[in-house]
């Protein structure tokens, strides 16, 4: 008879704590109020109406990296870089080199003289996180999207020196052009993302980052030469008033 009763005592207890203790794994998963832009992907496409749909290139976390270690030099200076091929290969350019015959089979090697080893950097590190710093976060409070450090007014470098252009050019300008030219749709899309999030830009970064996107994307581009055409035309009249936009006219060249 005690038996019985026990057994019973047992079972209750069993379903009780396997009943609290997921409610409490809900409740801890609901309490955060900010998420990254990979652990948001499904709602920026939602979103984004209007961007075609794409598989995400970038590799999933806790994914595990046995393949060979590929060295980058980058930029004029050759600053090396180091990545898996597996990683690197979720860019069909990389990809490419990997299979053919411009990766040293011994050395592992891949040089990149005309890139920006800060832009790369950037690349490398969605390729291994789904972003890049500064990170795009979502504000549950307030219902938007957000770069991280503006709430605390965190100094963020939103301008990097193009050597090409031989001046500075917004970062998410030159991140997406370098993501046209590795095939990475889906950074190429966090990149317009996050510069539509930029605010207070120099007349001159403006015009000067305009100038490098239309010279870094085929004309069949209508996303970012799109971004810089509206920005240009809601800003007309501080350029008239800065006189910015005469003296690039005055200069010539293709925009």
């Amino acid at each position: 008879m005690f038996a019985r009763r026990t057994h019973h005592n047992e079972s209750f207890s069993k379903h009780y704590n396997s009943s609290f203790d997921k409610h409490r794994a809900g409740k801890s998963t609901s309490s955060k109020q900010k998420r990254s832009f990979r652990d948001r992907g499904a709602a920026v496409k939602k979103l984004d109406i209007h961007a075609p749909k794409k598989p995400d290139h970038s590799p999933p976390v806790g994914s595990t990296l046995t393949s060979a270690i590929v060295t980058i030099c980058v930029g004029p200076d050759q600053r090396l870089f180091a990545a898996h091929e597996d990683v690197l290969s979720h860019s069909p350019f990389f990809a490419a080199i990997c299979r053919g015959q411009f990766l040293e089979s011994a050395t592992k090697r891949i040089a990149l003289p005309d890139e920006s080893p800060e832009i790369f950097s950037s690349v490398l590190e969605y390729l291994y996180k789904g972003d890049y710093y500064p990170r795009l976060l979502h504000n549950k409070r307030r219902g938007c999207w957000e770069l991280e450090d503006t709430e605390n007014n965190g100094v963020r470098e939103s301008t990097v020196f193009c050597a090409s252009a031989g001046q500075a050019v917004l970062k998410d300008t030159m991140v997406y052009c370098t993501a046209e030219k590795y095939a990475l749709d889906e950074l190429k899309r966090l990149a317009l993302r996050k510069q539509g999030l930029q605010s207070g830009i120099a007349c001159s970064t403006i015009l000067a980052s305009a100038r490098y996107a239309y010279a870094n994307t085929p004309d069949s581009d209508s996303k970012l030469r799109a971004h810089y055409l509206a920005l240009i035309i809601r800003s007309r009249g501080t350029f008239k008033r800065s006189g910015t936009m005469q003296m690039q006219m005055e200069a010539g060249g293709k925009m």
